[in-house]
């Protein structure tokens, strides 16, 4: 609608107000808020299902005992120390590797077998699981500690070792040292 005054024209426009709800804008509001709920509803039903399958509850729980160490006999001073690890929480682990400040050279995880003749043999292993709610016990017959002795090592003497897992991380003990012929050496 035109008014006309003796000095000014004036025109007025039939728009809506600014603040006036549309139908459009009602439209493009609900479908800008229907994208975050959809990704909540989908991350919220995955959650579920790893809940439900058993994945959620406890990460890995790792106590290191029963550490010992074989005082070599003669000229060869390589050894091997032994630990048991038991794995309390609710997912597996790994042991990846192992490190000593009192040995002298490599330390690496091994283990012995045997031919089919009765030969025995010793292998390098990269790592070993410990198991959820389980252990893993080193033995003189199975997976060991492969290290080369300290030059001043006696019966009864404490070796720091710190043992590296996957998930739990560095797990620092002491192993005593023992006498291959002692029945404490095997933990």
């Amino acid at each position: 609608m035109t008014r006309t005054t003796d000095q000014q024209t004036t025109t007025r426009t039939t728009d809506p107000h600014p603040w006036r709800p549309t139908r459009r804008r009602l439209t493009d509001t609900l479908l800008t808020a229907l994208a975050p709920v959809a990704a909540c509803s989908v991350a919220l039903g995955a959650l579920s299902t790893w809940v439900a399958a058993g994945r959620a509850g406890d990460p890995a729980r790792i106590e290191v005992t029963a550490g010992r160490v074989f005082l070599p006999y003669g000229d060869p001073r390589d050894t091997a120390a032994f630990f048991r690890i038991t794995n309390s929480g609710d997912a597996d682990d790994r042991l990846v590797r192992v490190s000593s400040p009192g040995v002298g050279g490599e330390v690496t995880l091994g283990r012995h077998r045997t031919t089919g003749g009765g030969a025995a043999y010793r292998d390098e292993v990269d790592s070993a699981a410990v198991p959820a709610h389980g252990s893993l016990t080193m033995s003189p017959h199975g997976l060991d500690v492969i290290l080369r002795a300290g030059p001043r090592w006696e019966l009864g003497d404490p070796v720091p070792f710190t043992l590296h897992f996957r998930r739990s991380g560095p797990v620092t003990v002491e192993a005593v040292v023992v006498s291959p012929g002692d029945v404490r050496a095997s933990p």
